[in-house]
């Protein structure tokens, strides 16, 4: 039996207390045997593609604060205060205010500003500036004598960049994944109340719109372990790659 098919297990026996005489059972809803897995299904693709591109986009741009920064391999003070003006500033937005903010950019990308789809757009733009700021105190924290070993023997900056500093940095980097998709899971929460789909849709909707306790205490705890198992999981993978 899987985690959740647990967790449903158990939601079903708390009904037992916590319905009303004559009332209908929490494992007897509806909108929990219809709509939880496929919710559940539509976080994970939401949270999980966000992630990926955010990665792709993200570490570069985290390499590069790093290396155009005034201790880094290739100073560039205006360049580094650039992106990192840029950087702040959309780190600053609060992410529902963004969300609504990119209403237009989303519809001209994806051709809808509704479901798990299009909730991945304002993710990734929210998501890439944190992405690099993590990836920028990563790489900061590689010891510089190790750096300057690669360059006395005549590696390449980018060579530096990539067989050096991210692979010294792998397993904290692997803990800012983590801790990215986890985060990303907070915003899609928060998605769900303006259409984005998975189970900060089902929440609302059910939860909250239509007063059903069991459907919100549900989505709570499957939020809850999800996050739990990305964390293991994290965690694991940080101890393989760790080299030192």
């Amino acid at each position: 039996m899987t985690v959740f098919s647990q967790l449903f297990v158990s939601t079903s026996q708390l009904s037992l207390i916590f319905a009303a005489p004559g009332g209908p059972r929490w494992g007897d809803n509806p909108a929990i045997q219809q709509k939880f897995w496929p919710a559940v299904l539509e976080t994970l693709l939401m949270v999980g593609w966000g992630s990926l591109v955010t990665v792709i986009l993200g570490l570069p741009l985290g390499l590069l604060l790093a290396s155009s920064s005034r201790s880094g391999l290739k100073p560039r003070a205006a360049l580094n205060q650039g992106v990192g003006v840029v950087v702040n500033v959309v780190r600053s937005f609060p992410f529902m205010i963004l969300l609504i903010a990119l209403i237009p950019f989303t519809r001209l990308l994806v051709g809808s500003s509704l479901g798990w789809k299009a909730t991945v757009v304002p993710l990734v733009v929210g998501a890439v500036p944190f992405f690099a700021r993590l990836v920028e105190t990563n790489i900061n924290a590689v010891s510089p004598g190790k750096i300057e070993a690669a360059q006395m023997m005549g590696a390449s900056n980018m060579r530096i960049e990539w067989a050096v500093q991210v692979r010294e940095a792998m397993p904290s980097l692997v803990q800012s994944v983590t801790t990215l998709f986890i985060t990303l899971i907070g915003y899609s929460a928060m998605a769900g109340a303006v259409g984005g789909g998975g189970l900060g849709a089902l929440a609302m909707n059910y939860g909250y719109n239509q007063w059903q306790d069991d459907v919100m205490i549900i989505t709570v705890v499957a939020i809850i372990v999800i996050v739990q198992l990305v964390q293991m999981l994290g965690d694991m993978i940080s101890r393989l790659v760790d080299h030192r």
